[in-house]
């Protein structure tokens, strides 16, 4: 997107439902460093890397890569889902997943980029910024009731970007601002004055 076709961390979060209780959406739950996943996402994606990958090949790589990043992009606050990893974090968790969970993401993405011949004459990834802000728009419509396979797929896709991004470093400590737990000298209890008597 050009900088005038912008939009803020927060209006991408509204337009895509973003919330905190998605995250248990996902039947897959791991507090994970992404550094040491051992797959090093890059955008394109390179030869190198696409041996690397567990699960999906690098043209389904490369359409999760712009998804996440659309979900949970970068700001002036903190990066977004693509630079903390969670394209790698999903081809982990998903290539340790069931047999089910493996086909909904294959269906899902090979009827994404069906729909994205409908109605661009394309696949995902090769399709502008704002055409894939419609396709997920288009795929998101009915997150509270899916009937299509494209559609319980944006619910998985949605749902391990969150756990993925919120249990990186840069989720934890730059958007968040987790300071950890903090160690008290001594605890002074409450200081009204009518529980001090």
């Amino acid at each position: 997107m050009s900088n005038d076709d912008t939009i803020s961390r927060r209006t991408a979060l509204k337009i895509l439902g973003v919330g905190v209780g998605v995250a248990s959406a996902s039947n897959v739950f791991a507090q994970h460093p992404h550094p040491h996943t051992g797959v090093e996402m890059v955008s394109p994606i390179d030869g190198e890397t696409r041996s690397q990958l567990r699960f999906f090949t690098g043209a389904e790589m490369m359409s999760i890569v712009l998804m996440t990043d659309l979900i949970i992009p970068s700001d002036e606050h903190s990066p977004g889902a693509k630079d903390a990893g969670v394209p790698a974090f999903i081809d982990l968790m998903v290539s340790e997943s069931s047999v089910e969970t493996k086909n909904l993401w294959r269906k899902g993405l090979a009827a994404i980029d069906e729909l994205c011949q409908k109605e661009f004459g394309n696949t995902f990834g090769t399709l502008t910024s704002e055409q894939h802000v419609a396709v997920l728009k288009l795929i998101s419509r009915n997150e509270y009731q899916p009937r299509k396979i494209e559609e319980r797929f944006f619910i998985a896709i949605k749902g391990l970007t969150v756990d993925g991004y919120y249990t990186s470093e840069q989720g934890i400590h730059q958007e968040l601002r987790y300071k950890g737990n903090a160690y008290l000298k001594e605890f002074a209890g409450c200081t009204h004055l009518e529980h001090t008597s």
